[in-house]
């Protein structure tokens, strides 16, 4: 049995664009949310000053997974400070940090670790960090806190806008959701984030001659992030990957522009448009 949970959201500036803290009400742990147009305002925000694990978030649009860079820190701010002028690509900073200042350097890497390794298994986001970071020797009741520190940090970021720890999971079959034509076969499932469209699902070859630049554009990006690869006469997803809108889904599938609305459908034979949209 599942229990709700009270997570309160501080703006500092009154601003909900702005800056964030975020807390679970009986947890220890904060994350706070820095656009990086903010990040003078942050200078204000003594939180920052001590140790804290990160992440840099930015890169996505239409097509593509967003990017993000995890790291850690003994001073937060200094280090958002220095990946301000080293790095391009993110939009968005979350640091973590303890509301009790208990967080040793020890705990933040291995923290770093951790989130780095569960991020690569999720693969809802693209990993930037060029080194893998290494896990720090821990003691196993050590270890075991840190753990419980990583669930509330998924919780978080999760809340804060950035899924990034929460698992594509595959419904039960009467969920799924098919679209096929010509050499595609595709299967998926639509949620909350959009359409799921699941690896091993298949795409037609190339584009009808009268596809538009967008639906060009969409297969190459997905082809140069690998996520599509060549598999005899079709392309074929290697991971689960999730778009936006059901037409883009379908069109990326179908290699033409694409209603998914209606291409979309159940086992059943009812489309997405008559389970979500006309009831």
């Amino acid at each position: 049995m599942s229990f709700g949970t009270t997570i309160q959201i501080y703006l500092p500036d009154g601003n909900p664009r702005s800056l964030k803290i975020a807390e679970i009400t009986n947890r220890t742990l904060q994350a706070i949310l820095i656009p990086r147009a903010k990040l003078e305002t942050a200078d204000r925000r003594p939180e920052l000053r001590q140790c804290s694990v990160y992440f840099l978030i930015g890169g996505a649009d239409e097509d593509t997974k967003p990017i993000v860079y995890i790291g850690e820190a003994e001073d937060g701010l200094a280090r958002l400070k220095q990946q301000n002028r080293a790095k391009d690509f993110w939009a968005v900073a979350i640091a973590v940090v303890s509301k009790t200042q208990h967080l040793t350097k020890t705990h933040i890497k291995y923290l770093e670790w951790l989130c780095h390794a569960e991020a690569q298994n999720t693969a809802r986001y693209l990993v930037d960090n060029t080194n893998v970071p290494s896990k720090p020797y821990v003691s196993e009741p050590m270890e075991a806190d840190l753990h419980d520190n990583f669930e509330t940090i998924k919780i978080l970021v999760s809340t804060l806008g950035h899924p990034l720890f929460d698992k594509i999971a595959k419904p039960q079959k009467k969920r799924l959701v098919f679209c096929s034509g010509k050499d595609a076969t595709a299967r998926g499932e639509y949620t909350e984030d959009g359409l799921v469209v699941f690896a091993g699902s298949k795409c037609n070859l190339n584009e009808v001659n009268s596809a538009k630049p967008y639906v060009r554009n969409a297969r190459q990006t997905l082809k140069d992030e690998g996520i599509l690869q060549l598999n005899g006469n079709v392309y074929e997803f290697t991971v689960d990957h999730i778009f936006s809108s059901p037409s883009r889904a379908a069109a990326v599938v179908l290699a033409r522009e694409a209603n998914g609305w209606l291409e979309w459908q159940y086992e059943d034979g009812k489309t997405l448009d008559e389970v979500h949209r006309s009831t």
